[in-house]
C-alpha cells in the first residue's frame, strides 16, 4: 500500500465521525416526527418549548444561543409558535431593544402531553441507561469543543 493510498483512506466515508452523526441526527428529528404531531409541533419548535418549560421567560438573543440557533432562523418558527398562541413576543421590560419570548398558558398546558415524548425516543434508539448517557455526554463534549 503506498503513502498515498494511507493517505486516501482518511477520506473514506467509513472512516468520517461526521457522517454517522449527520444520518443519526436526521433519523432521530424523522422519528420524533410522528410524537410531536400531537403536539402540533416541529422539532425545532419542540426544542425551544423545551427551554420555555424550564424557564417561562427569556429573551431572544439566550433562547438562540441555548438553541444554537441564529435570529434568522429563530424568527420565523417565534412567529409561527406566537400564531398557535404558545408564546408571546414582548420587547423588554428594561430595554425595548431586548425581544423576551414567554410561555402563554396554552403552550404550558402542552407540557403535559409532551412528557412522554422522551421515554417513547428512548424506546426508538434502543440505547440502554448507560449507553444513552455515555453518548450525551461525548456529544455535549462535541458541542462544548467545537462552539468555543
Amino acid at each position: 500500500m503506498s503513502s498515498s493510498d494511507k493517505i486516501d483512506r482518511c477520506l473514506e466515508l467509513d472512516r468520517q465521525i461526521c457522517f454517522p452523526m449527520y444520518v443519526a441526527s436526521k433519523e432521530i428529528i424523522r422519528k420524533y416526527t410522528p410524537l410531536l404531531k400531537e403536539l402540533d409541533l416541529t422539532y425545532t419548535q419542540y426544542i425551544v418549548m423545551l427551554v420555555l418549560w424550564e424557564d417561562e421567560r427569556i429573551s431572544m438573543r439566550k433562547l438562540g444561543e441555548r438553541l444554537y440557533l441564529d435570529s434568522g432562523t429563530l424568527s420565523p418558527v417565534l412567529l409561527k409558535m406566537e400564531k398557535k398562541g404558545l408564546i408571546v413576543r414582548e420587547r423588554g421590560k428594561d430595554d425595548e431593544r431586548v425581544m423576551d419570548i414567554a410561555i402563554t398558558p396554552k403552550g404550558i398546558g402542552l407540557k403535559v402531553i409532551a412528557r412522554k415524548v422522551p421515554k417513547e425516543m428512548g424506546d426508538c434508539l434502543k440505547l440502554s441507561p448507560l449507553e444513552a448517557a455515555q453518548l450525551l455526554r461525548v456529544l455535549k463534549k462535541i458541542l462544548k469543543k467545537t462552539t468555543e
